[in-house]
C-alpha cells in the first residue's frame, strides 16, 4: 500500500468555510500531484499529517492522538491568507496512510500477554512509512512540518531526515518526558532511544523535563550520555526560576545547534491544560510554547518541526481549540 495519501485541491475544499471579500489560507495553500513535484514547488515548508495513536497505546497510554491532524486542518485552512500568514510558503502534502495499522491494532486481544509487543510491531511498520516520506521531503530541499500522532513518530522523522542529509542530526525536544526509555518494543516512549542507538541522532536536548514524571533510570541514562544528551528542568525555569526562559532557550541552542542541522520537537503533553495523551495541570503556557517555536524557527539549521501527542475529542469545543493551537504553532514556525 502507498505510504502516503496526497491531498488534492478538491480534497481540502471540504475544510474551508469561504467568506465573501476574504481569502482563506486553504484557498491559497499549495498542493502537488505526486512526490516528484516537491522539487519544483516554490514552497519552503511541507505540511504532513500522521493520524495514528498506536505508538501511544504501545506505551500503555490513552488513544486519541490520531484526531489531531483533522483538528489542525479544520483550523489552519480557515485562518486568513494575508501578507503575514503567507500561504504560498507552505505546501499541504497530505497524510501518512495508517489505515491498515490502525485496523490491525484494533483487532489485537488486549488480554494477550504479547499485546504490547504486537503493538510495537505495528509501530515499526508506521516508522518505515514515516521515514520514507520524510526522507523524500528533506531530499527535495524542503522543511517538513509534521502533525502527529504519538511521539513514536520522532524516530521515523529523525531517521528520514538523517538519511536525506546523509549524516546524523541533533534534536531539541520541548517535552515533560525524555522519551528515552529502553530499546524494548517500539512505542511513543523510546523514539529518541532508538534514533540515538542507531546513529541517526547526534546531540539531543530535552527542554523542560518534569521531575515527577521521569524515572531515576531515565535520569541515570541521560547522565551517562551527557556529552551528547542534556536537558533542563521545567521546575528550574517556571517554578524556582533559577534560570529565565530566555536563558533556557540559549542553553538548548548552545548544546545542539553548532552549525549542525537539528529537528524541533514539541510534545503537547508539556503545555498546560491542553488535551493530550498525558494532559498536565502544570506546564508551560501556550505563549511560552509559541516563543520557543519562534526562537528556533529563525535558525537556518532547523530541519523540521514535529507537533505531537495532542488528543482532542472530535466534534467538541476542545477539538476547535486544539486545532487553533496547532495552527498558531505552525504559523509561528513558517512565518
Amino acid at each position: 500500500m502507498n505510504p502516503l495519501k496526497i491531498y488534492s485541491p478538491q480534497k481540502i475544499q471540504k475544510y474551508i468555510n469561504k467568506r465573501f471579500g476574504e481569502t482563506k489560507f486553504g484557498e491559497a495553500i499549495l498542493t502537488i500531484n505526486e512526490l516528484n513535484d516537491l522539487k519544483t514547488s516554490p514552497a519552503n515548508y511541507v505540511l504532513l499529517g500522521i493520524p495514528e495513536d498506536v505508538g501511544v497505546l504501545a506505551n500503555h497510554g490513552v488513544k486519541g492522538t490520531k484526531n489531531a491532524w483533522q483538528a489542525c486542518l479544520k483550523a489552519l485552512l480557515n485562518i486568513q491568507a494575508n501578507e503575514f500568514t503567507k500561504p504560498e510558503n507552505i505546501l499541504l502534502l497530505g497524510e501518512i496512510n495508517c489505515d491498515i495499522e490502525l485496523k490491525a491494532a484494533d483487532t489485537l486481544d488486549k488480554e494477550d500477554e504479547h499485546y504490547f509487543e504486537e503493538l510495537g510491531h505495528i509501530v515499526s511498520q508506521i516508522d518505515t512509512k514515516v521515514s520514507t516520506v520524510v526522507e523524500q521531503i528533506v531530499s527535495a530541499g524542503k522543511i517538513p512540518v509534521i502533525i502527529g500522532g504519538g511521539h513514536n513518530n520522532s524516530y521515523g522523522t529523525i531517521k528520514g531526515t538523517s538519511f536525506a542529509l546523509k549524516k546524523p542530526i541533533s534534536v531539541i525536544n520541548f517535552d515533560a518526558h525524555a522519551d528515552f526509555r529502553p530499546l524494548e518494543h517500539r512505542h511513543s516512549g523510546n523514539g529518541f532511544s532508538y534514533a540515538y542507538e542507531e546513529g541517526y541522532l547526534h546531540h539531543y536536548f530535552i527542554f523542560g523535563l518534569h521531575k515527577n514524571y521521569n524515572s531515576q533510570a531515565i535520569f541515570d541514562r541521560l547522565h551517562s550520555s551527557k556529552t551528547s544528551v542534556s536537558y533542563n528542568l521545567f521546575e528550574s525555569i517556571a517554578i524556582q526560576r533559577t534560570k529565565s526562559f530566555g536563558q533556557a532557550l540559549k542553553e538548548a541552542e548552545s548544546f545542539t545547534v553548532a552549525a549542525e542541522k537539528f529537528g524541533l520537537e514539541v510534545d503537547l503533553d508539556s503545555v498546560q491544560d491542553i488535551p493530550s495523551s498525558a494532559k498536565t495541570p502544570s506546564g508551560f503556557s501556550v505563549n511560552d510554547t509559541r516563543r520557543f517555536i519562534s526562537y528556533f524557527a529563525k535558525n537556518s539549521n532547523v530541519a523540521y518541526l514535529h507537533l505531537c501527542e495532542a488528543a482532542p475529542i472530535p466534534g467538541t469545543e476542545e477539538e476547535k481549540q486544539v486545532g487553533k493551537l496547532l495552527a498558531y504553532f505552525i504559523m509561528d514556525f513558517i512565518s
